[in-house]
């Protein structure tokens, strides 16, 4: 298992959930069937505009995803660049890191 900072997290103004790591890359992350994407361009991972889950949920998928498929542990911490998140929120993935 790996660690990669997340360098940014934020939400677009299309709905998308969106974390952008510090160093790793996750092209094929799509055939992981499971609505997570990555845009090849901007270099981000990002999920669909939520429809019956939360942005935590989304989050925690989207962070399990990248365990499961690249063996990376994506993590936030002092220097992450929060964008258009609320704070409620970025309370929430704070706490949810702090379970593994």
């Amino acid at each position: 298992m790996r660690d990669d900072v997340i360098a940014k997290i934020g939400i677009k103004d299309d709905g998308r959930l969106c974390i952008w790591p510090t160093n790793e890359r996750f092209e094929l992350i799509y055939r992981s069937a499971a609505e997570v994407h990555w845009d090849r361009d901007d270099k981000f991972l990002y999920s669909p505009k939520p429809r019956e889950w939360s942005y935590l949920d989304w989050f925690k998928h989207m962070t399990a995803i990248a365990m499961d498929e690249y063996g990376v542990r994506l993590k936030t911490n002092s220097p992450t660049d929060w964008t258009n998140i609320h704070s409620d929120l970025k309370t929430e993935i704070e706490s949810f890191q702090c379970d593994y």
